[in-house]
Protein backbone atom coordinates (compact mmCIF):
# COMPACT_ATOMS: atom_id res chain seq x y z
CA UNK A 1 0.00 0.00 0.00
CA UNK A 2 2.89 2.35 0.81
CA UNK A 3 4.64 1.80 -2.30
CA UNK A 4 1.21 2.70 -3.89
CA UNK A 5 0.98 5.89 -2.44
CA UNK A 6 4.74 6.54 -3.28
CA UNK A 7 4.21 5.78 -7.18
CA UNK A 8 0.95 7.52 -7.11
CA UNK A 9 2.70 10.82 -5.51
CA UNK A 10 6.06 10.34 -8.15
CA UNK A 11 3.45 11.00 -10.68
CA UNK A 12 1.50 13.80 -9.91
CA UNK A 13 5.04 15.28 -8.72
CA UNK A 14 5.84 14.54 -12.74
CA UNK A 15 2.84 15.64 -13.87
CA UNK A 16 3.23 18.73 -11.88
CA UNK A 17 6.46 19.51 -13.02
CA UNK A 18 5.83 19.00 -16.81
CA UNK A 19 2.57 21.67 -16.76
CA UNK A 20 5.01 24.13 -14.93
CA UNK A 21 7.59 23.98 -17.56
CA UNK A 22 4.89 23.68 -20.20
CA UNK A 23 3.45 27.32 -18.59
CA UNK A 24 6.92 28.60 -18.75
CA UNK A 25 7.13 31.87 -21.87
CA UNK A 26 10.33 31.60 -23.54
CA UNK A 27 12.42 30.80 -26.14
CA UNK A 28 15.68 28.85 -26.05
CA UNK A 29 18.89 29.76 -28.52
CA UNK A 30 21.17 27.77 -29.41
CA UNK A 31 24.32 28.94 -32.07
CA UNK A 32 26.68 26.50 -33.43
CA UNK A 33 28.83 28.09 -36.34
CA UNK A 34 26.68 28.73 -38.87
CA UNK A 35 23.80 26.39 -37.51
CA UNK A 36 21.23 28.68 -35.16
CA UNK A 37 18.26 27.16 -33.35
CA UNK A 38 15.84 28.92 -30.86
CA UNK A 39 13.18 25.96 -29.50
CA UNK A 40 10.75 27.02 -27.04
CA UNK A 41 11.52 25.86 -23.45
CA UNK A 42 9.14 22.98 -23.08
CA UNK A 43 10.42 21.65 -26.62
CA UNK A 44 14.21 22.00 -25.21
CA UNK A 45 13.82 20.15 -21.90
CA UNK A 46 12.05 17.54 -23.90
CA UNK A 47 14.87 17.40 -26.18
CA UNK A 48 17.45 17.38 -23.22
CA UNK A 49 15.38 14.52 -21.79
CA UNK A 50 15.26 12.09 -24.95
CA UNK A 51 19.46 12.83 -25.50
CA UNK A 52 20.04 11.83 -21.93
CA UNK A 53 18.44 8.78 -22.48
CA UNK A 54 20.59 7.84 -25.27
CA UNK A 55 23.51 8.67 -23.64
CA UNK A 56 22.82 6.10 -20.52
CA UNK A 57 21.78 3.48 -22.95
CA UNK A 58 24.86 4.28 -25.26
CA UNK A 59 27.00 3.56 -22.25
CA UNK A 60 25.33 0.44 -21.13
CA UNK A 61 25.85 -0.93 -24.42
CA UNK A 62 29.74 -0.08 -24.50
CA UNK A 63 29.92 -1.43 -20.81
CA UNK A 64 28.53 -5.05 -21.43
CA UNK A 65 31.03 -4.85 -24.31
CA UNK A 66 33.85 -4.53 -22.36
CA UNK A 67 32.33 -6.55 -19.57
CA UNK A 68 31.83 -10.05 -21.83
CA UNK A 69 35.37 -11.60 -21.61
CA UNK A 70 35.11 -11.10 -18.06
CA UNK A 71 32.06 -12.65 -18.06
CA UNK A 72 32.41 -15.57 -20.52
CA UNK A 73 35.25 -16.63 -17.87
CA UNK A 74 33.54 -16.44 -15.10
CA UNK A 75 30.42 -18.47 -16.00
CA UNK A 76 32.60 -21.17 -17.20
CA UNK A 77 34.75 -21.03 -14.15
CA UNK A 78 31.30 -21.76 -12.83
CA UNK A 79 30.35 -24.19 -14.13
CA UNK A 80 33.49 -26.16 -13.71
CA UNK A 81 33.19 -25.49 -10.28
CA UNK A 82 29.51 -27.02 -10.54
CA UNK A 83 30.89 -30.08 -12.15
CA UNK A 84 33.05 -30.54 -9.52
CA UNK A 85 31.18 -30.05 -6.72
CA UNK A 86 28.97 -32.82 -8.25
CA UNK A 87 31.57 -35.09 -8.56
CA UNK A 88 33.09 -34.51 -5.32
CA UNK A 89 28.97 -35.18 -3.70
CA UNK A 90 28.70 -38.37 -5.80
CA UNK A 91 32.30 -39.50 -4.91
CA UNK A 92 31.60 -39.09 -1.39
CA UNK A 93 29.00 -40.34 -1.20
CA UNK A 94 30.74 -43.35 -3.34
CA UNK A 95 33.14 -43.40 -0.22
CA UNK A 96 30.05 -44.01 1.78
CA UNK A 97 28.74 -46.93 0.46
CA UNK A 98 32.14 -48.49 -0.57
CA UNK A 99 32.41 -48.45 -4.66
CA UNK A 100 36.42 -47.58 -5.17
CA UNK A 101 36.02 -47.64 -9.02
CA UNK A 102 33.28 -44.75 -8.64
CA UNK A 103 34.85 -42.89 -6.22
CA UNK A 104 38.22 -43.21 -7.84
CA UNK A 105 36.37 -41.85 -11.38
CA UNK A 106 34.91 -38.63 -9.30
CA UNK A 107 37.89 -38.19 -7.33
CA UNK A 108 39.66 -37.46 -10.68
CA UNK A 109 36.50 -35.23 -12.37
CA UNK A 110 36.85 -33.09 -8.98
CA UNK A 111 40.77 -32.81 -9.29
CA UNK A 112 40.38 -31.81 -12.86
CA UNK A 113 37.38 -29.61 -12.78
CA UNK A 114 38.30 -28.16 -9.21
CA UNK A 115 41.54 -29.04 -8.32
CA UNK A 116 42.04 -26.05 -5.89
CA UNK A 117 39.09 -27.03 -3.71
CA UNK A 118 39.95 -28.63 -0.23
CA UNK A 119 36.79 -30.86 -0.88
CA UNK A 120 38.53 -32.18 -3.72
CA UNK A 121 41.77 -32.80 -1.78
CA UNK A 122 39.94 -34.41 0.82
CA UNK A 123 38.03 -36.17 -2.00
CA UNK A 124 41.09 -37.83 -3.29
CA UNK A 125 42.58 -38.95 -0.16
CA UNK A 126 39.80 -41.02 0.91
CA UNK A 127 39.47 -42.65 -2.57
CA UNK A 128 42.97 -43.25 -2.20
CA UNK A 129 41.94 -45.23 1.41
CA UNK A 130 39.48 -46.82 0.15
CA UNK A 131 41.50 -48.72 -2.33
CA UNK A 132 44.24 -49.36 -0.51
CA UNK A 133 46.94 -46.48 -2.01
CA UNK A 134 48.72 -45.21 1.55
CA UNK A 135 51.16 -43.70 -0.49
CA UNK A 136 48.10 -41.78 -2.90
CA UNK A 137 46.43 -41.12 1.00
CA UNK A 138 49.88 -39.58 1.95
CA UNK A 139 50.35 -37.21 -0.66
CA UNK A 140 47.30 -35.89 -0.64
CA UNK A 141 47.36 -35.07 3.21
CA UNK A 142 50.69 -33.70 3.06
CA UNK A 143 49.23 -31.19 0.03
CA UNK A 144 46.58 -30.86 2.47
CA UNK A 145 49.05 -29.65 4.91
CA UNK A 146 50.79 -27.32 3.41
CA UNK A 147 47.45 -25.32 2.65
CA UNK A 148 46.58 -22.64 4.97
CA UNK A 149 42.85 -23.36 5.17
CA UNK A 150 43.67 -27.42 5.25
CA UNK A 151 46.10 -27.45 7.47
CA UNK A 152 44.75 -29.02 10.50
CA UNK A 153 42.97 -31.97 8.19
CA UNK A 154 45.97 -32.66 6.39
CA UNK A 155 47.33 -33.23 9.93
CA UNK A 156 44.86 -35.46 11.13
CA UNK A 157 45.61 -37.24 7.82
CA UNK A 158 48.84 -37.62 8.21
CA UNK A 159 48.17 -38.95 11.71
CA UNK A 160 46.36 -41.77 11.31
CA UNK A 161 48.20 -42.98 8.20
CA UNK A 162 50.63 -42.74 11.08
CA UNK A 163 48.84 -45.07 13.20
CA UNK A 164 47.73 -47.53 10.30
CA UNK A 165 51.72 -47.91 9.45
CA UNK A 166 52.87 -48.57 13.02
CA UNK A 167 54.79 -45.73 13.19
CA UNK A 168 54.08 -44.50 16.90
CA UNK A 169 56.81 -41.75 16.68
CA UNK A 170 55.59 -39.93 13.50
CA UNK A 171 52.46 -40.00 14.74
CA UNK A 172 53.17 -38.66 18.44
CA UNK A 173 55.33 -35.61 16.51
CA UNK A 174 52.26 -34.85 13.98
CA UNK A 175 49.83 -34.93 17.02
CA UNK A 176 52.35 -32.22 19.06
CA UNK A 177 52.57 -30.09 15.69
CA UNK A 178 49.03 -29.91 15.33
CA UNK A 179 48.49 -29.44 18.72
CA UNK A 180 50.73 -26.12 18.90
CA UNK A 181 48.69 -25.16 15.81
CA UNK A 182 45.39 -25.74 17.21
CA UNK A 183 45.64 -26.06 21.44
CA UNK A 184 41.62 -26.34 21.41
CA UNK A 185 42.04 -29.26 18.94
CA UNK A 186 40.36 -32.65 21.02
CA UNK A 187 42.14 -35.12 18.42
CA UNK A 188 45.70 -33.62 18.94
CA UNK A 189 45.19 -33.49 22.76
CA UNK A 190 43.97 -36.91 23.20
CA UNK A 191 46.56 -38.27 21.62
CA UNK A 192 49.52 -36.52 23.11
CA UNK A 193 47.73 -37.48 26.53
CA UNK A 194 48.08 -40.96 25.63
CA UNK A 195 51.55 -40.96 24.54
CA UNK A 196 52.89 -39.30 27.22
CA UNK A 197 51.08 -40.76 29.80
CA UNK A 198 52.13 -44.53 27.76
CA UNK A 199 55.85 -43.25 28.24
CA UNK A 200 55.02 -42.39 32.08
CA UNK A 201 55.76 -38.71 31.79
CA UNK A 202 52.89 -37.51 34.37
CA UNK A 203 54.02 -33.88 34.23
CA UNK A 204 53.63 -33.79 30.10
CA UNK A 205 50.42 -34.99 31.02
CA UNK A 206 49.36 -33.16 33.53
CA UNK A 207 50.64 -30.01 31.60
CA UNK A 208 48.19 -31.35 28.65
CA UNK A 209 45.57 -31.49 31.40
CA UNK A 210 45.56 -28.47 32.27
CA UNK A 211 45.89 -26.94 28.59
CA UNK A 212 42.25 -29.26 27.94
CA UNK A 213 41.07 -27.09 30.92
CA UNK A 214 42.00 -23.94 29.67
CA UNK A 215 40.59 -24.47 26.11
CA UNK A 216 37.31 -25.58 27.53
CA UNK A 217 37.77 -29.13 26.41
CA UNK A 218 37.00 -30.26 29.31
CA UNK A 219 35.07 -29.28 32.54
CA UNK A 220 36.00 -28.89 36.20
CA UNK A 221 35.02 -32.11 37.56
CA UNK A 222 36.41 -34.34 34.59
CA UNK A 223 39.49 -32.09 35.24
CA UNK A 224 39.24 -32.96 38.78
CA UNK A 225 39.24 -36.76 38.49
CA UNK A 226 41.51 -37.01 35.29
CA UNK A 227 44.38 -34.89 37.33
CA UNK A 228 43.27 -37.24 40.08
CA UNK A 229 43.85 -40.33 38.47
CA UNK A 230 47.32 -39.11 36.77
CA UNK A 231 48.86 -38.05 40.21
CA UNK A 232 47.53 -41.90 41.78
CA UNK A 233 49.62 -43.21 38.44
CA UNK A 234 52.85 -41.08 39.40
CA UNK A 235 52.35 -41.96 42.75
CA UNK A 236 52.55 -45.73 42.18
CA UNK A 237 55.53 -45.27 39.94
CA UNK A 238 56.98 -43.26 42.13
CA UNK A 239 56.34 -45.22 45.25
CA UNK A 240 59.74 -47.23 46.01
CA UNK A 241 62.02 -44.50 44.24
CA UNK A 242 60.45 -41.51 45.73
CA UNK A 243 58.11 -42.03 48.36
CA UNK A 244 57.82 -37.93 49.52
CA UNK A 245 57.09 -37.46 46.08
CA UNK A 246 54.54 -40.24 45.89
CA UNK A 247 53.22 -39.47 49.48
CA UNK A 248 52.02 -36.01 48.11
CA UNK A 249 51.22 -36.81 44.72
CA UNK A 250 48.57 -39.30 45.97
CA UNK A 251 47.14 -37.10 49.30
CA UNK A 252 46.49 -34.46 46.37
CA UNK A 253 44.92 -37.61 44.31
CA UNK A 254 42.50 -38.56 47.36
CA UNK A 255 41.33 -34.82 47.89
CA UNK A 256 40.69 -34.51 43.91
CA UNK A 257 38.68 -38.09 43.51
CA UNK A 258 38.58 -39.71 47.15
CA UNK A 259 36.19 -42.67 44.85
CA UNK A 260 39.24 -44.01 43.42
CA UNK A 261 40.23 -46.98 44.58
CA UNK A 262 44.38 -47.27 43.96
CA UNK A 263 44.74 -43.18 45.17
CA UNK A 264 42.21 -44.84 48.49
CA UNK A 265 44.38 -47.93 49.21
CA UNK A 266 47.88 -46.16 48.42
CA UNK A 267 47.21 -42.89 50.82
CA UNK A 268 45.38 -45.68 53.47
CA UNK A 269 49.50 -47.29 53.47
CA UNK A 270 50.93 -43.91 53.44
CA UNK A 271 48.28 -43.02 56.47
CA UNK A 272 48.87 -46.34 58.32
CA UNK A 273 52.72 -46.41 58.35
CA UNK A 274 52.35 -42.71 59.68
CA UNK A 275 49.95 -44.29 62.44
CA UNK A 276 47.43 -42.41 61.27
CA UNK A 277 44.71 -44.86 61.68
CA UNK A 278 41.64 -43.31 62.12
CA UNK A 279 42.33 -41.35 58.73
CA UNK A 280 43.09 -44.45 56.94
CA UNK A 281 40.16 -45.77 57.84
CA UNK A 282 37.97 -42.78 56.62
CA UNK A 283 39.99 -42.84 53.74
CA UNK A 284 39.29 -46.68 52.55
CA UNK A 285 35.40 -46.14 54.03
CA UNK A 286 34.54 -43.07 51.34
CA UNK A 287 36.33 -45.08 48.54
CA UNK A 288 34.21 -48.13 49.59
CA UNK A 289 30.60 -46.63 49.45
CA UNK A 290 31.34 -45.69 45.96
CA UNK A 291 33.00 -48.97 44.70
CA UNK A 292 33.67 -52.04 47.05
CA UNK A 293 37.04 -53.39 45.90
CA UNK A 294 38.85 -56.25 47.16
CA UNK A 295 41.84 -54.12 47.63
CA UNK A 296 39.80 -51.71 49.60
CA UNK A 297 38.58 -54.31 52.18
CA UNK A 298 42.30 -55.82 52.78
CA UNK A 299 43.54 -52.38 53.45
CA UNK A 300 41.25 -51.84 55.69
CA UNK A 301 41.80 -54.88 57.55
CA UNK A 302 45.65 -54.60 57.69
CA UNK A 303 45.08 -50.73 58.24
CA UNK A 304 46.98 -51.45 61.81
CA UNK A 305 50.28 -53.23 61.66
CA UNK A 306 50.33 -56.14 63.85
CA UNK A 307 46.55 -57.03 64.87
CA UNK A 308 45.87 -60.51 65.06
CA UNK A 309 43.51 -62.50 62.89
CA UNK A 310 40.39 -62.21 64.51
CA UNK A 311 41.28 -58.32 65.23
CA UNK A 312 41.03 -58.43 61.43
CA UNK A 313 38.29 -59.91 61.02
CA UNK A 314 36.06 -57.82 63.39
CA UNK A 315 37.58 -54.62 61.44
CA UNK A 316 36.48 -55.95 57.95
CA UNK A 317 32.94 -57.25 59.55
CA UNK A 318 32.40 -53.37 60.19
CA UNK A 319 33.56 -52.24 56.71
CA UNK A 320 31.07 -54.32 55.40
CA UNK A 321 28.51 -53.17 56.90
CA UNK A 322 28.71 -49.89 55.56
CA UNK A 323 28.41 -51.52 51.98
CA UNK A 324 25.15 -50.18 50.28
CA UNK A 325 23.02 -52.62 49.00
CA UNK A 326 22.07 -51.18 45.83
CA UNK A 327 25.74 -51.08 44.55
CA UNK A 328 26.82 -54.03 42.23
CA UNK A 329 29.56 -55.51 44.29
CA UNK A 330 28.03 -55.67 47.85
CA UNK A 331 29.19 -59.46 47.51
CA UNK A 332 32.57 -58.21 48.24
CA UNK A 333 31.94 -57.51 51.81
CA UNK A 334 30.79 -60.80 52.50
CA UNK A 335 34.00 -62.15 50.40
CA UNK A 336 36.30 -60.15 52.51
CA UNK A 337 34.63 -61.63 55.49
CA UNK A 338 35.13 -65.08 54.56
CA UNK A 339 38.58 -64.27 53.61
CA UNK A 340 39.41 -62.81 56.70
CA UNK A 341 37.21 -65.44 58.45
CA UNK A 342 39.33 -68.38 56.94
CA UNK A 343 42.78 -66.72 57.68
CA UNK A 344 41.16 -66.69 61.97
CA UNK A 345 39.72 -70.07 61.61
CA UNK A 346 36.76 -69.22 62.14
CA UNK A 347 35.02 -71.71 59.56
CA UNK A 348 31.78 -72.04 60.76
CA UNK A 349 31.84 -67.93 59.89
CA UNK A 350 33.16 -68.29 56.98
CA UNK A 351 30.67 -70.87 55.14
CA UNK A 352 27.77 -69.17 56.84
CA UNK A 353 28.83 -65.61 54.63
CA UNK A 354 29.76 -67.85 51.59
CA UNK A 355 26.67 -70.58 52.22
CA UNK A 356 24.13 -68.05 49.61
CA UNK A 357 26.85 -68.24 46.45
CA UNK A 358 27.41 -71.70 46.69
CA UNK A 359 25.07 -72.77 44.31
CA UNK A 360 26.09 -71.08 41.32
CA UNK A 361 29.63 -69.71 42.39
CA UNK A 362 31.85 -67.16 40.73
CA UNK A 363 35.57 -68.17 40.95
CA UNK A 364 36.83 -66.68 43.63
CA UNK A 365 33.72 -67.57 45.61
CA UNK A 366 34.96 -72.11 44.58
CA UNK A 367 38.40 -70.96 45.18
CA UNK A 368 37.64 -69.46 48.77
CA UNK A 369 35.56 -73.07 48.85
CA UNK A 370 38.51 -75.04 47.99
CA UNK A 371 40.73 -73.38 50.87
CA UNK A 372 38.04 -73.86 53.22
CA UNK A 373 37.86 -77.53 52.99
CA UNK A 374 41.63 -78.14 52.95
CA UNK A 375 41.78 -75.77 55.93
CA UNK A 376 39.45 -77.26 57.76
CA UNK A 377 39.16 -80.66 57.16
CA UNK A 378 42.23 -81.33 55.62
CA UNK A 379 39.98 -82.72 52.48
CA UNK A 380 42.31 -82.70 49.66
CA UNK A 381 39.65 -84.24 47.22
CA UNK A 382 36.77 -81.43 47.92
CA UNK A 383 39.30 -78.63 47.51
CA UNK A 384 40.34 -80.27 43.96
CA UNK A 385 36.87 -80.87 43.21
CA UNK A 386 36.21 -76.77 44.47
CA UNK A 387 39.31 -75.72 42.65
CA UNK A 388 37.94 -77.61 39.20
CA UNK A 389 34.78 -75.96 39.49
CA UNK A 390 36.23 -72.71 39.85
CA UNK A 391 37.70 -72.97 36.27
CA UNK A 392 34.48 -73.40 35.25
CA UNK A 393 32.70 -70.91 37.02
CA UNK A 394 31.54 -67.44 36.21
CA UNK A 395 33.86 -64.80 36.39
CA UNK A 396 34.75 -61.84 38.91
CA UNK A 397 34.15 -58.33 38.70
CA UNK A 398 37.78 -57.13 37.10
CA UNK A 399 39.76 -53.75 35.83
CA UNK A 400 38.43 -53.48 32.52
CA UNK A 401 38.29 -50.98 29.58
CA UNK A 402 37.36 -51.25 26.25
CA UNK A 403 36.81 -55.04 26.27
CA UNK A 404 40.44 -55.36 27.74
CA UNK A 405 40.53 -57.29 30.94
CA UNK A 406 43.92 -56.58 33.27
CA UNK A 407 44.97 -57.71 36.67
CA UNK A 408 45.67 -54.52 37.75
CA UNK A 409 44.37 -50.97 37.47
CA UNK A 410 45.87 -49.20 34.84
CA UNK A 411 45.29 -44.93 34.02
CA UNK A 412 44.64 -45.58 30.45
CA UNK A 413 43.49 -48.46 28.05
CA UNK A 414 45.88 -49.31 26.06
CA UNK A 415 43.33 -50.03 23.42
CA UNK A 416 42.70 -46.70 22.43
CA UNK A 417 44.53 -44.69 25.24
CA UNK A 418 41.54 -43.05 26.71
CA UNK A 419 42.19 -41.68 30.15
CA UNK A 420 40.52 -43.27 33.41
CA UNK A 421 38.94 -45.89 31.24
CA UNK A 422 38.89 -48.82 33.48
CA UNK A 423 36.08 -49.54 35.70
CA UNK A 424 35.68 -52.44 38.31
CA UNK A 425 32.78 -54.31 36.47
CA UNK A 426 32.72 -58.09 35.19
CA UNK A 427 33.79 -58.57 31.82
CA UNK A 428 31.63 -58.35 28.69
CA UNK A 429 32.13 -61.96 27.60
CA UNK A 430 31.04 -63.69 31.09
CA UNK A 431 28.29 -61.80 31.57
CA UNK A 432 24.91 -63.69 32.04
CA UNK A 433 22.28 -64.20 29.54
CA UNK A 434 18.70 -63.98 29.41
CA UNK A 435 18.51 -67.81 30.07
CA UNK A 436 21.42 -67.93 32.53
CA UNK A 437 24.63 -68.98 33.10
CA UNK A 438 24.36 -71.83 35.61
CA UNK A 439 27.16 -74.57 35.19
CA UNK A 440 26.37 -78.07 35.95
CA UNK A 441 28.76 -80.18 37.86
CA UNK A 442 29.66 -83.59 36.84
CA UNK A 443 28.30 -86.57 38.81
CA UNK A 444 31.61 -86.84 39.96
CA UNK A 445 32.33 -83.41 41.77
CA UNK A 446 28.05 -83.59 43.02
CA UNK A 447 28.99 -86.73 44.67
CA UNK A 448 32.49 -85.64 46.13
CA UNK A 449 30.87 -82.16 47.41
CA UNK A 450 27.39 -84.35 48.71
CA UNK A 451 29.33 -86.96 50.79
CA UNK A 452 30.43 -85.82 54.41
CA UNK A 453 34.32 -85.65 55.07
CA UNK A 454 36.34 -88.64 55.18
CA UNK A 455 38.42 -89.86 58.31
CA UNK A 456 41.40 -90.33 58.01
CA UNK A 457 42.70 -93.72 59.95
CA UNK A 458 46.24 -94.25 60.22
CA UNK A 459 47.22 -97.65 60.56
CA UNK A 460 49.99 -99.50 61.67
CA UNK A 461 50.69 -101.44 58.69
CA UNK A 462 48.97 -98.61 56.31
CA UNK A 463 50.78 -99.09 53.13
CA UNK A 464 52.17 -95.99 51.16
CA UNK A 465 49.46 -96.71 48.30
CA UNK A 466 46.12 -95.75 48.56
CA UNK A 467 43.30 -97.92 47.05
CA UNK A 468 40.66 -97.37 44.58
CA UNK A 469 37.62 -99.33 43.67
CA UNK A 470 37.28 -99.48 39.91
CA UNK A 471 34.41 -100.72 38.57
CA UNK A 472 32.36 -100.56 34.81
CA UNK A 473 30.53 -97.48 33.56
CA UNK A 474 27.16 -100.36 34.05
CA UNK A 475 28.19 -99.34 37.74
CA UNK A 476 27.29 -95.78 37.59
CA UNK A 477 24.35 -96.05 35.63
CA UNK A 478 21.00 -95.15 36.88
CA UNK A 479 19.11 -97.14 39.45
CA UNK A 480 15.66 -97.65 39.28
CA UNK A 481 13.26 -94.95 40.46
CA UNK A 482 12.88 -95.51 43.64
CA UNK A 483 16.64 -94.70 44.02
CA UNK A 484 16.39 -91.53 42.06
CA UNK A 485 17.27 -89.27 45.35
CA UNK A 486 20.49 -91.19 45.87
CA UNK A 487 23.85 -89.88 45.13
CA UNK A 488 25.06 -91.06 41.38
CA UNK A 489 28.42 -92.57 42.49
CA UNK A 490 28.17 -93.27 45.90
CA UNK A 491 24.76 -94.96 46.54
CA UNK A 492 26.51 -97.64 48.02
CA UNK A 493 27.51 -95.65 50.87
CA UNK A 494 24.69 -95.67 52.74
CA UNK A 495 25.39 -97.55 55.43
CA UNK A 496 28.73 -96.44 56.74
CA UNK A 497 30.84 -98.50 58.66
CA UNK A 498 33.27 -97.69 61.94
CA UNK A 499 35.88 -95.88 60.79
CA UNK A 500 37.86 -97.80 63.28
CA UNK A 501 37.99 -101.04 61.49
CA UNK A 502 39.23 -99.79 57.82
CA UNK A 503 39.83 -102.79 54.98
CA UNK A 504 42.71 -104.01 54.41
CA UNK A 505 44.83 -102.90 51.02
CA UNK A 506 45.19 -105.73 48.46
CA UNK A 507 48.74 -105.91 47.38
CA UNK A 508 49.39 -104.60 44.11
CA UNK A 509 50.46 -107.07 41.48
CA UNK A 510 53.86 -106.20 39.82
CA UNK A 511 52.83 -105.02 36.73
CA UNK A 512 50.02 -102.92 38.05
CA UNK A 513 51.52 -99.39 38.05
CA UNK A 514 52.32 -100.69 34.55
CA UNK A 515 48.81 -102.14 32.88
CA UNK A 516 45.88 -100.72 32.82
CA UNK A 517 43.06 -103.64 33.18
CA UNK A 518 40.47 -102.03 32.34
CA UNK A 519 38.94 -100.13 29.76
CA UNK A 520 35.85 -99.68 30.72
CA UNK A 521 34.83 -95.72 32.20
CA UNK A 522 36.01 -95.87 36.03
CA UNK A 523 33.85 -94.76 38.83
CA UNK A 524 35.66 -93.68 41.43
CA UNK A 525 34.59 -94.53 45.27
CA UNK A 526 35.53 -92.69 48.66
CA UNK A 527 38.18 -94.40 51.28
CA UNK A 528 34.97 -95.07 53.02
CA UNK A 529 33.32 -97.14 50.82
CA UNK A 530 35.92 -99.51 50.02
CA UNK A 531 35.18 -103.12 51.21
CA UNK A 532 31.03 -102.56 50.56
CA UNK A 533 28.72 -104.30 48.09
CA UNK A 534 28.77 -101.98 44.84
CA UNK A 535 25.84 -101.65 42.67
CA UNK A 536 26.98 -103.07 39.54
CA UNK A 537 30.02 -105.83 39.02
CA UNK A 538 33.24 -104.61 40.21
CA UNK A 539 36.09 -105.96 38.62
CA UNK A 540 38.92 -105.79 41.02
CA UNK A 541 40.33 -103.54 43.93
CA UNK A 542 43.51 -101.98 42.59
CA UNK A 543 45.59 -99.64 44.47
CA UNK A 544 47.17 -96.40 42.98
CA UNK A 545 50.97 -97.25 43.01
CA UNK A 546 52.96 -94.41 41.72
CA UNK A 547 56.71 -94.30 40.68
CA UNK A 548 58.86 -91.45 41.79
CA UNK A 549 58.59 -89.63 38.68
CA UNK A 550 54.23 -90.13 38.19
CA UNK A 551 53.00 -86.19 37.87
CA UNK A 552 49.68 -87.21 38.92
CA UNK A 553 47.90 -86.14 42.00
CA UNK A 554 48.95 -87.54 45.17
CA UNK A 555 46.49 -87.41 48.00
CA UNK A 556 48.14 -84.86 50.15
CA UNK A 557 47.48 -82.50 47.39
CA UNK A 558 47.57 -81.61 44.09
CA UNK A 559 50.78 -82.13 42.08
CA UNK A 560 53.83 -79.58 40.83
CA UNK A 561 52.79 -79.77 37.82
CA UNK A 562 48.97 -79.18 38.80
CA UNK A 563 50.19 -76.64 40.50
CA UNK A 564 52.10 -74.59 37.99
CA UNK A 565 48.42 -75.03 35.74
CA UNK A 566 45.99 -73.72 37.53
CA UNK A 567 47.66 -72.59 41.32
CA UNK A 568 46.39 -73.87 44.64
CA UNK A 569 43.47 -72.66 45.65
CA UNK A 570 44.67 -70.12 48.18
CA UNK A 571 46.99 -68.58 45.41
CA UNK A 572 43.73 -68.25 43.42
CA UNK A 573 41.69 -66.66 45.92
CA UNK A 574 44.65 -64.15 47.17
CA UNK A 575 44.82 -63.47 43.02
CA UNK A 576 41.41 -62.60 43.22
CA UNK A 577 40.67 -60.84 46.29
CA UNK A 578 44.15 -59.80 46.55
CA UNK A 579 46.57 -59.23 49.52
CA UNK A 580 47.92 -56.59 50.73
CA UNK A 581 51.39 -57.85 50.46
CA UNK A 582 50.73 -59.01 46.67
CA UNK A 583 48.92 -56.21 46.00
CA UNK A 584 52.37 -53.74 46.93
CA UNK A 585 54.41 -56.33 45.74
CA UNK A 586 52.83 -56.28 41.89
CA UNK A 587 52.85 -52.50 41.83
CA UNK A 588 55.95 -52.29 42.85
CA UNK A 589 57.46 -54.51 40.35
Amino acid sequence: MLRIVLFLVLIALAGAGAAWVADQPGNVVLTWGGWRASPSIPVFVLCLGIFAVLVVLLWTILTVIWRMPGRVRRRRREKRHARGRHAITHGLLAIGHGDTALARRHADAARRHTPDDPLALLLHAQSAQLDGNRDEAQRAFRAMAEREDTRLLGLRGLFIEAQRADDAVGAVMIAEEALKLSPSSTWASHAVLGFRCARGDWGGALAILDSNLSAGLIDKQAYRRQRGVLLTARALELETMDRDVARESVMEAVKLAPTLVPAAVLAAKFESEAHQVRRAMKLVEAAWLANPHPDLADAYAHVKLGDSARQRLQRVETLAAKTPADKPGHVEGQLAIARAAIDASEFARAREVLSPYVNNPTQRVALLMAELERAEHGDSGRARVWTLRAVRARHDPAWTADGYVSDRWRPVSPVTGRLDAFQWQTPVASLPSDKGTTIESSAFEEAMLAAPPPKRVTMANEAPTEPVVIASASAAAPEPAAQDNAPPVAKETAKEEPAEVPPEPVKPAPEAAESSPVAETPVFRTRADLGKPAQGPIQTVIPIVRAPDDPGIDDDGPSDEFTEQIGTPRDHAKAQAGGWRGFWSRWGA
